[in-house]
C-alpha cells in the first residue's frame, strides 16, 4: 500500500502541469458530450496572461497562462476555427467528428489582466431568479469570454440578516429592511428597504447554498470574486434603534432609503468588523471588495468624504491587507475627496460608461481632466439600462474610446476591461467585440470584425446576412458621438400612452440617431435566406430580434401618424391607422413567442421555480410582475417615476399588459373626434391588477420562428 502511495506521489509530482486540463474539461463535456477528447489542454507559466492555438496530430491544443485563458482560447478556436458561437441563447454546440486543423501556430496575450463582470443591477433585472443550472452557464460563459473578476452579490442579504441580528434587531424588523428578491440590487445601493419582502427563511437557506457553489466554481477556475464590502449603510432607524450618528438621505423616488453610518461615529469599525465576521462565515475572505458609499445621494454634503474614505478602505484592510476595493465611476462618484489620500493599488475604479461617457480623461459630460489620478481602473461597457429589449450599441466609439488608451498618459493605471451592463442576454455581438479588446492590440474596423464575426455567429459566410449585419453596423449598433443615450431605444409598445410618447422611461435620454426604415431592410435580407438556415439556432434568435426591431421601428412610425391624425381632425386615418398599430403589436407579441428568450413566461417561471410553497411562489411571482412594469407602488411609480424603467417587449406581457394600455387611449381619442369628452386614464389602476394576477405563462416557445418571422413581416410590411 505505501509503495502505490508512494509511486502516486512520484507520478503526480512528474507529470507536467500543462497535462492537468482542470475545469476545462468540465467545460467542454457541457459544451457537447466527448469534446474534452478532442482537445489537448496545456497550462503554462508566461509574463503576460496569454493562449496559444496549435495542433497536435488530430487533436487541437490549447495553452494559456491561466484556466480562464485557456477557455477564451477555447472560445476563439470555436468561433474562428469551427464557425461556433457560445452565447447567451445557446452554450451547447456539437463539434465536428474530427475539429478544423490550426494549421500555423495563433498567439494572443495582453498586459489588461483583470476582466471585471456585472452590474449590481444586473443581479436584479435579469439573475434575480437564476438557479445553479443557469448560474453554471453563466460561470460557463464568463471563462470563455475571458472573465476573471465578477461581482459576486448573490446572498448577501445573508450576511446582512446575521449581522442584524447580532446588533439586536428582530427578524421582523429585518424583514422591513432588506428587499425582496427581484429589487435586491437597490437595497444593496442604499436607494430602498424593504420593497418587495419580507423573505421567507428557505430564501436565505437557498441562495447561501447557491453563493456557496458559485463561488466553489470559481476558485476552480481561478476567478476571483469581488465579494460586496461594507461602506456604512444601516437601517433608516439605527439612530433610535441603536444610537448611531447616521446621515439619512432623502427619498430614492419615493421610497424610504437606508441611513449612511458616519465614519467618525465610535462604533463605525465595530459594525464593519461584525459584517465582514459574518460575511467571512458565510462566504469567506476575498481579495476584491465593492463598495459603492453615497451612490446617486444628493444631500451627502455633511459627510467628511475623506474621512469616509479612510474608515471604509482601513475596515477592509483589517479582513484582508492585501485586498482592493472595487468602486464605480458613476456621476459624482467616487468623490475626489474620498479618493485623494488613499495609496495606488489599494482602489480600483470602474469607468461603468466608457464607451459613451468615459470619466477617465478623454472629451465627454463626464470627463475628469485629471482622469484618476494615481488610482488603477478598468475600461468598462454598459450598454443596457434596464434590462430593455433592443438593438443597441456604439461600435465605432467604442473602438475610438478604447483604442484612444494606448500610449495615453491618462491611462497609465487602466489595468482591464469590465462589463457592466443593467440586464444582459442581450445583443451578443457587442459583449463579443469587447471581450475581444485585451486580445487585439492593434486597432481594426467594425466592417471588418464584424464579417469573422457573422462566421462565428452563424457557421457560414453568407453575403446577404453581411449585407444585412453592415446595414444595422452602420445605424442602430452605431449610435454617435454626443448621443448620451441609455441603452437601446425603447419600444413605443412599452410606454405609457400619451401625445407625445418619444420614451418609455422617465429618465430615459433617447433620441434619434438611426433612419428606422433601416432595420426592416435588414430584416428582409435575413428573412431572404432564412429557409437555408432553419434550425441554426443563432440564426434563429437573431432573425426573431432583428425583425421584432423593425416592428418596434415601424410602430413608432405608425403612432406618429395616427397623433397627426388626430391633431388633424381625421378621424377616417385616425381609426385606420389607430388600429394597425394596435395589430403590429398584437404581432409583435405572436414572433415573440416563437423563442424562449422573448416569452415573458420564461422571467415568471424562473420566479416560481425558487418558492417551496405555492406563498413564496405567489410573493416571488409578484416580485418579476412588478419590476418589469409599476416598479413600485403608486407613488413611487408615478411621483417617482420608476413605471416602466425595466420595460420588457416580451411575448405575453404584450397582449395582456401594453395592448390594454394602448387600446384604452386610442379609445379616449377616438371619443374626442367624435364629440365626447376628454378622459384621463389613471394608468397605475390599470397596471395594478397584472402585478398581481397569477394567470399562468409558460416558458415553451410556440410555432417555427422563420414561418411566424415571415408570416408576420409579410403582414407588417407587406401592405403599406
Amino acid at each position: 500500500m505505501k509503495n502505490r502511495l508512494y509511486f502516486l506521489l512520484v507520478l503526480i509530482a512528474v507529470i507536467p502541469a500543462c497535462l492537468w486540463a482542470g475545469p476545462v474539461e468540465g467545460l467542454l463535456e457541457r459544451i457537447d458530450k466527448g469534446a474534452s477528447k478532442k482537445f489537448v489542454i496545456e497550462l503554462k507559466k508566461g509574463p503576460n496572461d496569454f493562449f496559444e492555438l496549435d495542433q497536435k496530430d488530430s487533436k487541437v491544443v490549447v495553452r494559456g497562462n491561466t484556466y480562464v485563458n485557456i477557455a477564451t482560447g477555447i472560445n476563439w478556436y470555436l468561433k474562428y476555427y469551427a464557425g461556433i458561437h457560445l452565447s447567451w441563447n445557446g452554450m451547447t454546440a456539437k463539434l465536428p467528428d474530427v475539429l478544423p486543423p490550426v494549421s500555423q501556430k495563433e498567439r494572443h496575450e495582453t498586459d489588461l489582466s483583470l476582466r471585471y463582470d456585472f452590474n449590481y443591477c444586473t443581479y436584479s433585472y435579469t439573475m434575480a431568479f437564476w438557479d445553479w443550472q443557469r448560474w453554471e452557464k453563466e460561470i460557463d460563459w464568463m471563462a470563455l469570454h475571458g472573465i476573471n473578476l465578477p461581482l459576486a452579490a448573490v446572498g448577501q442579504e445573508c450576511v446582512w440578516r446575521n449581522m442584524l441580528l447580532k446588533l439586536g434587531y428582530t427578524k421582523d424588523e429585518i424583514n422591513r429592511f432588506i428587499a425582496g428578491p427581484a429589487f435586491l440590487a437597490w437595497w444593496a445601493m442604499n436607494n430602498l428597504e424593504g420593497w418587495g419582502g419580507p423573505n421567507p427563511d428557505s430564501w436565505y437557506t437557498q441562495q447561501e447554498a447557491l453563493q456557496k457553489k458559485i463561488l466553489k466554481r470559481m476558485k476552480e477556475w481561478g476567478i476571483k470574486p469581488v465579494l460586496p464590502g461594507y461602506s456604512g449603510m444601516v437601517p433608516h432607524d439605527a439612530d433610535t434603534k441603536l444610537g448611531l450618528n447616521v446621515n439619512k438621505p432623502e427619498l430614492w423616488n419615493g421610497f424610504v432609503r437606508p441611513a449612511f453610518l458616519q465614519p467618525t461615529d465610535e462604533r463605525y469599525a465595530e459594525i464593519a468588523a461584525l459584517y465582514y465576521s459574518e460575511q467571512q462565515k458565510l462566504f469567506g475572505k476575498a481579495d476584491y471588495y465593492s463598495m459603492d458609499p453615497f451612490h446617486e445621494a444628493e444631500n451627502a454634503a455633511s459627510v467628511d468624504f475623506d474621512a469616509a474614505g479612510k474608515a471604509i478602505m482601513q475596515a477592509m484592510k483589517k479582513v484582508n491587507p492585501e485586498a482592493v476595493w472595487v468602486v464605480q465611476g458613476w456621476t459624482e462618484n467616487p468623490r475626489p475627496d474620498m479618493i485623494k489620500n488613499l495609496a495606488n493599488g489599494d482602489l480600483l475604479i470602474l469607468d461603468l460608461f466608457s464607451e459613451c461617457r468615459p470619466m477617465w480623461g478623454i472629451p465627454s459630460i463626464w470627463k475628469r481632466d485629471k482622469g484618476y489620478e494615481q488610482h488603477d481602473w478598468i475600461f468598462c461597457m454598459l450598454e443596457n439600462f434596464g434590462g430593455n429589449v433592443g438593438l443597441h450599441g456604439r461600435m465605432d466609439q467604442l473602438l475610438n474610446n478604447f483604442y484612444l488608451t494606448k500610449n495615453n498618459p491618462l491611462a497609465a493605471h487602466l489595468k482591464g476591461i469590465g462589463l457592466t451592463m443593467e440586464g444582459s442576454e442581450n445583443n451578443p455581438v457587442m459583449f463579443e467585440l469587447m471581450c475581444e479588446l485585451p486580445w487585439r492590440p492593434e486597432k481594426f474596423t467594425k466592417e471588418a470584425w464584424l464579417k469573422d464575426y457573422l462566421f462565428a455567429r452563424y457557421g457560414v459566410r453568407d453575403p446577404k446576412i453581411e449585407q444585412a449585419w453592415m446595414l444595422l453596423a452602420n445605424s442602430i449598433y452605431n449610435c454617435p458621438f454626443g448621443n448620451n443615450q441609455q441603452g437601446p431605444h425603447e419600444s413605443i409598445f412599452c410606454g405609457r400612452p400619451t401625445l407625445n410618447n418619444f420614451q418609455a422611461s422617465s429618465w430615459s435620454k433617447m433620441q434619434n440617431y438611426y433612419d428606422p426604415t433601416v432595420t426592416a431592410e435588414a430584416a428582409a435580407l435575413m428573412l431572404e435566406v432564412a429557409d437555408k438556415y432553419k434550425g441554426n439556432n443563432n440564426f434563429e434568435y437573431d432573425l426573431v430580434d432583428i425583425v421584432r426591431q423593425s416592428i418596434a421601428d415601424e410602430a413608432r412610425i405608425v403612432y406618429n401618424r395616427t397623433v397627426a391624425d388626430f391633431k388633424s381632425f381625421d378621424k377616417r386615418s385616425f381609426a385606420r391607422d389607430s388600429q394597425r398599430f394596435l395589430n403590429l403589436l398584437l404581432l409583435q407579441d405572436r414572433l415573440l413567442g416563437t423563442r424562449s428568450e422573448f416569452r415573458v413566461g420564461r422571467w415568471i417561471q424562473q420566479a416560481r421555480n425558487l418558492g417551496t410553497t405555492p406563498e413564496e411562489k405567489d410573493l416571488y411571482e409578484w416580485n418579476a410582475r412588478v419590476q418589469i412594469t409599476t416598479w413600485g407602488n403608486r407613488v413611487c411609480a408615478d411621483e417617482g417615476g420608476l413605471r416602466d424603467y425595466a420595460h420588457k417587449e416580451w411575448n405575453g406581457i404584450l397582449r395582456d399588459f401594453y395592448y390594454k394600455r394602448w387600446a384604452a387611449y386610442w379609445k379616449t381619442l377616438q371619443d374626442q373626434l367624435d364629440g365626447k369628452p376628454a378622459v384621463t386614464l389613471d394608468y397605475y389602476a390599470m397596471e395594478e391588477p397584472w402585478t398581481l394576477a397569477k394567470n399562468p405563462y409558460t416558458a415553451e416557445p410556440e410555432g417555427n420562428c422563420v414561418d411566424t418571422a415571415k408570416e408576420v413581416y409579410q403582414e407588417a410590411f407587406g401592405t403599406k
